[in-house]
Formats: structure tokens, C-alpha cells, sequence
């Protein structure tokens, strides 16, 4: 039962992320990674490990596919245009070493499990919360201590560039190049009229604003 459960969730898990690569909408490529996710969450548990299971779905199913869908969705990423393949090649690479992967797996299933170097004493407790819990704070307490002030450090050291604001003033304007305005924003006494101006370069879009004594940025041409 539990070998024909781990063939389904593993078929769910290369369907899965066979779907993500092929598809060109980055929305639907981030819900066949969720996909990939739960998945892997039941092989979890089809292992006796049900602990990594629910970290797998809470934190990588669950917060990080959150932010990264809500990335994709603030970024309005539309579908992918398809352009000609530029490096050929890269096919046939990527065959071969899909072939390797399945002839390792294969390898492993077929030949590993029946060597008689292969222990067969099933641990219990492997993958328990209660294990993995004292194996933190005993064996591996102080890799489990450096890795929380990596964290802290990266967290303040994001906080501290953030606050930086750049390498520009708080009070220095950057007035794009080409801009397109309507004629009632740059004199609004005058009566309402949408006809458009049009500034290419910053400098022009400097002067009809007003601003040409303001600091601003190289002209792109």
C-alpha cells in the first residue's frame, strides 16, 4: 500500500513540475509549485516523517508560495512571450541529464535496496517531532544557535540598507525622461484641456514643469 502511494504522489510531484516549467503564465508556474510542495509533503508522510511534512506545507506551500504569488500579482507579470531558442543546444543537454537522473533513480530502487550492505532496522522515532525537537537543543544546538543570528543579521542588515534610502537626498527630485503631459497639469488656471505634451528628454520635461534649476539625472537619449 504504501509503495503504491509513494508512486502516486511522486507521479504528482514530476507532474507537477513538469507543468511549472512548461507553462508561460508565471501564476499558473507558481500554483504547480505548490503543487511540487503538497506533494512532497505526502511522500513525507508515506515516510513516517510527518513533522517535515508539516513544515514543508506551512512554511514552503504556505508562507513563501503566499509571498511569492502576492510578488507576481503586485508585479502584473503577464504571460511570457515566445522567442526563438538561442541556445540550441541546451535541449539535448538537458535530455541527457534527465536521462541520468531517472537511470540514477532507477539505480537506487533496483540495486540499493537488495545490496546486503543496506540496513534494514526500521527506527521509529526518525522524523518524530519529539526527535528532531532534542536533536536541536543536544546534538546540534549550536548550529541551531548560529543559524538564528544569520538570520537576525541579515534581518537588521536588510532594515539598515532600507533606511539608507540610496545614494540620493532626501530632498533630491528625479524628473523621468520621456513623459507625456496634459496641458491643464502644466498650467492649471488656463481651461481644462487634455491635449498631450510631450517631453523625450528630462531636461525638456524639467523647463515644462518648471523645475529646471532642479537636480536631476543624465539625459537618456
Amino acid at each position: 500500500m504504501l509503495a503504491l502511494l509513494f508512486i502516486l504522489f511522486a507521479g504528482m510531484a514530476i507532474g507537477c513540475a513538469i507543468s511549472m516549467v512548461a507553462q508561460r503564465n508565471p501564476l499558473y508556474g507558481a500554483i504547480s509549485l505548490i503543487g511540487v510542495f503538497i506533494s512532497l509533503a505526502c511522500l513525507y508522510v508515506t515516510l513516517a516523517a510527518p513533522f517535515i511534512a508539516a513544515v514543508q506545507v506551512i512554511v514552503y506551500a504556505g508562507a513563501i508560495m503566499v509571498l511569492v504569488v502576492f510578488v507576481i500579482m503586485l508585479l502584473n507579470v503577464e504571460d511570457e512571450e515566445r522567442q526563438p531558442m538561442r541556445l540550441r543546444s541546451l535541449v539535448p543537454i538537458a535530455i541527457g541529464l534527465a536521462a541520468i537522473l531517472f537511470a540514477e533513480t532507477a539505480f537506487i530502487i533496483f540495486f540499493v535496496h537488495s545490496s546486503p550492505g543496506t540496513p534494514t532496522t526500521n527506527i521509529s522515532d526518525v522524523g518524530l517531532t519529539s526527535s528532531i525537537g532534542a536533536g536541536l537543543f543536544t546534538t546540534y544546538l549550536l548550529p541551531f544557535e548560529i543559524t538564528s543570528i544569520l538570520l537576525l543579521m541579515a534581518v537588521v542588515g536588510a532594515m539598515t540598507l532600507a533606511r539608507r534610502g540610496g545614494l540620493l537626498g532626501a530632498n533630491v527630485g528625479i524628473v523621468p525622461g520621456y513623459q507625456s503631459f496634459a496641458r491643464e497639469t502644466l498650467n492649471p488656471l488656463a481651461t481644462p484641456d487634455l491635449a498631450q505634451v510631450e517631453a523625450r528628454t528630462s531636461r525638456e520635461a524639467e523647463q515644462l514643469l518648471g523645475v529646471a534649476d532642479a537636480p536631476h539625472a543624465r539625459d537618456e537619449e
